[in-house]
């Protein structure tokens, strides 16, 4: 400490040793280590909101509430389709992100992080709802969500470290293909459900190309080019809802009787009472579903805490964070308490967004209080605009997440790997494959086991001279 303030720490070394760390600040004499952590993790009001004393206050809080009402503009297209493409209806996206970002920034060890739905989350959850009911995504994610608080009670945040960058590479590669490819069916405007694994998709696709609307290729193209280029103009602008606006005014009014699927036809009306409160199924004490369970349960963990770690360390970059870094344990924390609550009031897992917290800090957030004020104003926005979203075509749904996958994978995250050796290279284009043939969970959890296996015999590197 110096002149009272905490000194700037790298994220890499937060995650390797807790330096400074405000859980030991304070502590009274005969506080034991896990009751302080625990006064900590609980405390809402922590240091992440110190900016806001920096100059006028008047003019930080307006700059944390444009940030909110920006990024709950961008993230309400994004919500629903992410719910869509998971299997669930767009309401439950877009309470869930809404909820999940007041939970986040209130408990969460991030001072920009913006929470919400996920990509890497939808071949989780589309893979959990094409065999149960919500309920038993509620339940998963309970267990889920107690397992990360106890992590971060634990101390174990660091643990992200760990994860070969080749494996979380290949990871998202892999992720991404996954995307695009559940989206190819409603940007070619088919009427029939492609299913969950890689084979099936594509023989569905090739089975019914009698039912390809151009009409629909056209909107869904539209709108992933709209939504491209209107981010370059300006990330001020909210692109992927502006987008949406106008292919689905074009639906409605050039093409209205062209056959195109509505969000309202799949889904009937987007209801107001977004707040519905969802209990846990109970457990079925049989083989194949305490199986099914446990899978569930480890993949929920393994992303919310990979991805809301590492969006945590690139929000502290990309913000050039000189105060506080962020807390990987109480993230972990943030990000239990995120998965046990939202989806019992109609969500479902939720975690660090990487491009809406890139939104957050580019339009000026400085604080935990653009993440409640998006809370607040997306609930705000979604009831006033429930009856056109209903009207949003399906094609531009598609359009979006098509967008959504290509911006997932970093050229220069792939250079990173390409420039270290070869078995990465193989550590990354298996994992990718892997994930696009089999499952999330499969391809990571055999990736990790074949770099733990090998690693000391094929992971070298040039000597230093």
């Amino acid at each position: 400490m110096r002149n009272g303030r905490i000194e700037m720490l790298s994220s890499e070394a937060m995650l390797k040793k807790e330096v400074v760390s405000p859980e030991g600040l304070g502590k009274a004499p005969d506080e034991t280590d896990l009751l302080r952590r625990l006064r900590y993790f609980l405390n809402p009001i922590d240091g992440r909101y110190e900016d806001l004393r920096n100059g006028d206050w008047r003019l930080n809080v307006f700059r944390d509430f444009t940030a909110g009402l920006i990024v709950a503009m961008v993230a309400i297209p994004l919500a629903m389709g992410f719910a869509m493409a998971s299997g669930l209806r767009p309401e439950q996206g877009i309470v869930g992100g809404a909820v999940a970002g007041l939970i986040g920034a209130l408990w969460g060890g991030s001072k920009y992080q913006v929470y919400g739905p996920t990509a890497a989350f939808i071949p989780v959850i589309a893979g959990l709802m094409e065999k149960y009911d919500h309920s038993v995504l509620v339940l998963a994610s309970i267990l889920a969500g107690i397992i990360l608080l106890v992590l971060g009670i634990a101390r174990l945040g660091r643990i992200v470290a760990r994860v070969p960058h080749s494996i979380i590479v290949g990871f998202t590669i892999g992720i991404a293909i996954t995307i695009a490819l559940s989206q190819i069916g409603e940007v070619l405007g088919l009427q029939v459900k492609l299913g969950h694994g890689f084979i099936g998709k594509v023989q569905a696709i090739g089975a019914n190309l009698e039912q390809v609307n151009i009409y629909a290729i056209g909107l869904g193209i539209g709108t992933f080019l709209l939504t491209k280029y209107i981010l370059r103009i300006s990330i001020f602008i909210p692109a992927p809802l502006l987008a949406i606006g106008i292919t689905s005014l074009v639906a409605a009014t050039v093409w209205a009787d062209e056959g195109l699927t509505l969000v309202r036809d799949r889904y009937g009306s987007i209801p107001r009472n977004f707040l519905v409160f969802t209990p846990p199924a109970a457990i079925v004490w049989r083989g194949e579903f305490l199986a099914d369970l446990g899978y569930f349960v480890v993949a929920i963990v393994f992303v919310a805490a990979v991805e809301s770690l590492l969006c945590s360390r690139m929000a502290d970059r990309l913000a050039d964070n000189r105060g506080l870094p962020f807390n990987p344990n109480k993230e972990l924390w943030g990000q239990g308490v995120v998965q046990v609550i939202v989806p019992m009031l109609n969500g479902f897992p939720h975690t660090g967004a990487l491009a809406r917290t890139a939104t957050n800090i580019k339009v000026g957030a400085i604080s935990p209080l653009a993440g409640i004020c998006k809370f607040a104003l997306k609930l705000i926005l979604a009831v006033f605009l429930a009856r056109y979203l209903e009207l949003v075509p399906m094609a531009c749904i598609g359009g979006i997440l098509l967008y959504v996958a290509t911006v997932m994978v970093k050229p220069a995250e792939i250079n990173q790997v390409l420039k270290h050796n070869r078995f990465h290279v193989a550590l990354m284009i298996y994992t990718a494959g892997m994930v696009v043939l089999t499952d999330f969970l499969t391809g990571v959890l055999s990736a990790i086991v074949a770099y733990g296996l090998l690693f000391r015999f094929f992971d070298k590197r040039p000597a230093r001279s």
